[in-house]
């Protein structure tokens, strides 16, 4: 086991007000795993991700590290832990802007204590990697936004770190050069022989990259699970939501494979067992389709209810289509909720 935490916490406060960041983390890494810290903007991932790269120190709470206590260590054993074993790639680049890029990236190599030659001969591999040999004499301001973040990726694998810690790093990044990025980012990773912390609330982006994913809501984990299983036997709301499935509503259990959904007014039938405890239930959207007319009337078959269209709206390849659940006069149930049907956006909607 390369990380280990124990009921981690972390409180903030100000003169006003508590507010507890992480509540009681209890999670571990193995050693080589690739492993994404998921949850909505605020929940605490990016808190873990800092207390376990030893930038910040939980409130209470033990973190190990191999086999070492981290939240015991004085500030001389965090700096020899982080040397060879922790690289970082943040939100901002972190770049100074006065040396070249050939210096940025050497940096952490002259902490390191490496010679000059060894130095040479690595700052040239890892910027060839990253596509980037050219440009090792311009200074970080002679960059597009790309070309930054690829000298911060370079300048993170240089060291060769035991673990590479990522946060967000293709927030400020337009789609086309996130989607160039993240392919220089597969590659690169098919030869690291280390451990990957990568946080992120993009779900494909994770999936692309990690072999598990963590689910942080609220500042508590969730559900860890490995990433295909997660996607499709989600456990819990936050991995539900997370999962991209736009429709989610309380549950109770009815039968082995019937629940009721109070909120929605309508019992349904699922092929999976239900269990006694089920709490949620999510219809994805592509599940939803039209069915013949007379349909709901006629009891034939299973999961089908009288809606109402309330909005349809176009994206560039997918028509979302906000519905409504309706009596047989075509009044809307007042308990109803609107569900989100996403089809092609060529399909006309009556």
């Amino acid at each position: 086991i390369m990380i280990k935490t124990e009921k981690l916490s972390m409180l903030f406060t100000t003169e006003e007000v508590q507010t507890k960041a992480l509540n009681e983390v209890t999670m571990q890494v193995e050693r080589g795993e690739f492993v994404a810290i998921m949850g909505p903007s605020g929940c605490g991932k990016s808190t873990l991700l800092n207390i376990l790269g030893t930038l910040d120190s939980p409130t209470s709470g033990s973190y190990f590290f191999e086999g070492k206590q981290v939240d015991k260590m004085n500030e001389n054993q965090l700096t020899a832990l982080r040397k060879g074993n922790l690289g970082f790639i943040f939100q901002s680049f972190n770049l100074i802007d006065e040396l070249t890029v050939y210096e940025n990236v050497e940096l952490p190599l002259v902490y390191l204590g490496m010679k000059p030659a060894i130095r040479k001969e690595k700052v040239k591999q890892v910027l060839e990697k990253v596509n980037l040999l050219h440009r090792a004499n311009h200074f970080p301001q002679q960059l597009s936004g790309g070309q930054q973040q690829r000298v911060a990726l370079a300048r993170m694998l240089a060291a060769q770190p035991a673990i590479l810690m990522l946060d967000e790093p293709f927030s400020a990044l337009d789609a086309h050069l996130k989607s160039e990025l993240e392919q220089s980012l597969l590659d690169l990773f098919a030869t690291y022989e280390g451990t990957i912390l990568y946080v992120s609330h993009d779900i494909d982006e994770a999936f692309r990259f990690c072999d598990r994913i963590a689910v942080v809501s609220d500042g508590t984990i969730d559900e860890i699970a490995p990433k295909d299983e997660l996607v499709h036997e989600p456990r819990s709301l936050a991995a539900i939501r997370l999962s991209g499935c736009k429709n989610t509503t309380p549950a109770r259990y009815v039968s082995d494979h019937r629940v009721y959904l109070p909120e929605w007014g309508v019992e349904m039938e699922t092929k999976r067992v239900v269990p006694h405890d089920v709490a949620w239930l999510g219809v994805r959207a592509y599940h939803i389709k039209q069915a013949r007319e007379g349909a709901a009337a006629s009891n034939a078959q299973p999961n089908v209810f009288r809606m109402r269209c309330d909005r349809v709206s176009d994206s560039r390849f997918e028509r979302a289509v906000m519905a409504a659940f309706v009596d047989e006069k075509g009044t809307r149930l007042p308990t109803a909720l609107h569900l989100q049907s996403t089809q092609d956006s060529k399909v006309r909607t009556p």
